[in-house]
Parts: structure tokens; sequence; C-alpha cells
């Protein structure tokens, strides 16, 4: 639910951004305020992943112009570790495996590190492993998966679920979920919806990006942005989604294009 005097927490402002020397983002603009769900469409290679990688510190990405501000902070001048300790969470893709780390290690060492970064206690072992599998039902994880090493073996729908565990965990500011609907099969998908809906509050924002509507009936956005060509064209409600899906993306630029003239 939208809340209009909630605060901004991400505010992007003529954002460009290189690529091995390629220009990816042509421009790009959007605020996020505390309470709402975006969505980005678009085709592969619009600049969607991109974004995202950017906004969580990538290094193979330069920036090139434009300012990102986050809960007034300008992101840009941070670290990949110090937006993720102050509040920003990445759900990639595709999550890569990490053989020889335990699940549960890996969880502990990244809760453990924002809540030093908060001026607050570390938990011990005993006490973090209380509190993860009092998480583990938000995505209907099986214990036993905290035993095994980080996503190594895992199906794709349960690397999934296991990066929205680690998003219950560190109850992020601003989540972003590159294409978390990527692989899933409808039952996954269910479950995966179903978390990310239980840990969106009033306090927290969403960024989801897609190509396809399907994960938008379980995760409904307050915004729909089209993206294209490295910048958005144009934004509506949950209905643009719909559209999207029976047209396509071509009528979007010519709508933009007819605007402008």
């Amino acid at each position: 639910m939208i809340n209009k005097n909630s605060e901004v927490i991400l505010s992007v402002r003529n954002l460009t951004a290189d690529v091995d020397g390629t220009q990816i983002l042509k421009g790009l603009n959007l605020e996020v305020k505390a309470g709402e769900i975006h969505a980005i469409m678009g085709r592969n290679g619009s600049g969607k992943s991109t974004f995202s990688k950017i906004l969580a510190g990538h290094p193979d990405y330069t920036v090139t112009g434009g300012e990102v501000i986050f809960q007034g902070q300008n992101l840009l001048e941070l670290e990949a570790e110090e937006r993720a300790k102050s509040g920003i969470f990445l759900a990639f893709q595709y999550p890569i495996e990490i053989p020889g780390v335990s699940n549960l290690d890996f969880l502990r060492v990244a809760y453990n590190s924002k809540r030093k970064h908060e001026a607050l206690e570390e938990l011990d072992a005993f006490d973090f492993d209380e509190l993860v599998k009092s998480k583990l039902d938000v995505v209907k994880m099986d214990p036993a998966f905290l035993s095994r090493s980080v996503n190594e073996g895992f199906s794709g729908g349960e690397k999934k679920r296991n990066e929205i565990l680690q998003m219950a965990l560190l109850e992020p500011k601003l989540a972003i979920l590159d294409e978390t609907d990527s692989g899933l099969d409808i039952d996954a998908l269910k479950i995966v919806a179903n978390g990310v809906n239980q840990l969106a509050t009033p306090d927290n924002a969403v960024v989801l990006i897609t190509h396809y509507q399907r994960l938008l009936d379980y995760i409904v956005p307050d915004y729909v942005h089209v993206m294209q060509d490295g910048r958005i064209l144009t934004t509506g409600g949950k209905e643009l989604a719909l559209e999207l899906e029976a047209r396509g993306y071509d009528w979007v630029r010519e709508e933009v294009e007819v605007v402008a003239r």
C-alpha cells in the first residue's frame, strides 16, 4: 500500500553507466519510497540487471553520470560491503554456489556483520541457530539445508528460496530482486512470492526486476516501470504489466516517440 507521506528510500537521477566501455544506462530516473513495491520490466539487454548490480556495487560497472541517493546518503561513494550493511539487499538471478561453506555459517557471518555495523551485540551460535530456524517457515525450507554448503546441489527453486531466507534474516531497507521468478515452477514461485509479501513492510521497499507478468499475480506492485535502452520509458500500475503481456514492448517506444514530437 502506498503511503504518500513515506520517506524516500532511493532516489536515482539521470544515472548513466558503462560496462567494458559500452554505455548501458542512459539517463535512468527512479524514486522509491518506504512501503512501496516497484516492478521494472523490459526485454533482455534493456539494462535491468545492470541497474540492480550498480545499486549493489558490482565492480564491473562504471557509473559515468547522475546520482543515487539511498536514505539521504550518496550510495555511489560506498563500497559494496558498506551498501549491504546499510540496508541494500540484492537477490541474484543466478545465485552462486560456495562449496565448503555451510549455509548456517554463511548466514550467521552475514547477519552478525550487519549487527556489528549497527553497533548491536553479535549473536552467538546457539542464539543464531534459534533465530534462523524461526525464519525457515517464511520460505518453507527444511532445516537440513542449513548444514549444506551454500547453494551447492540446490535446485533452482531452492536457491531462490535461500535468497529470500537471507532477506528475512537481514531485514534490508531496500530489497532488489533480480528475476527471482526465473526458472521457478508454479509451486516454488508461490512460496518465494509469499515470502516476499511477508517481508514487505511500511518501513522498507522492494524493487522487482522481471520479464513476465506472472510474478506480479502474486506480488502486486504499486508501480510498474518499462525499461528500454538503459532508461525508464513509462510508468503505470499493475494494469501496465497486463498490457505488456498482451501487446509486447514495441508499442511503448512508439507511444513515447509520438508524445515527444
